[in-house]
């Protein structure tokens, strides 16, 4: 597998096309952001389970196998998130890239802001 950005983006996609996610080429934005906001509200849930003790945990669901568990849910944001911007052609590696380097240029907790 390659754990480039790019390469999960390929990845991510592929797997998603293959699965008949883009059967319907009528995929919106909107749609695509509150699938992923779906992902975080998961990982939240999965959090409300086990706490900070079982962050790392992961579990398999009874009925088929699934995966499950806190971190398990941030991989599915990624990969919605991955498979996002390789449908969209977005150069998310370019973008985290500037961003990244201009939160370094930001003062400490700027605006006084508490999180």
């Amino acid at each position: 597998m390659d754990m480039t950005i790019s390469g999960l983006m390929k990845e991510s996609h592929n797997t998603s096309v293959s699965k008949g996610w883009w059967d319907n080429s009528d995929r919106n934005v909107g749609e695509l952001l509150a699938l992923i906001h779906s992902e975080i509200s998961e990982a939240l849930e999965a959090y409300r389970i086990t706490g900070e003790s079982g962050l790392n945990d992961i579990w398999n669901r009874e009925s088929d196998g699934k995966p499950e568990g806190f971190t398990v849910e941030l991989a599915d944001t990624l990969i919605r998130i991955f498979d996002m911007c390789a449908a969209y052609k977005l150069d998310i590696e370019n973008a985290l890239e500037v961003k990244m380097e201009f939160n370094k240029s930001r003062p400490y907790r700027h605006g006084n802001k508490k999180a």
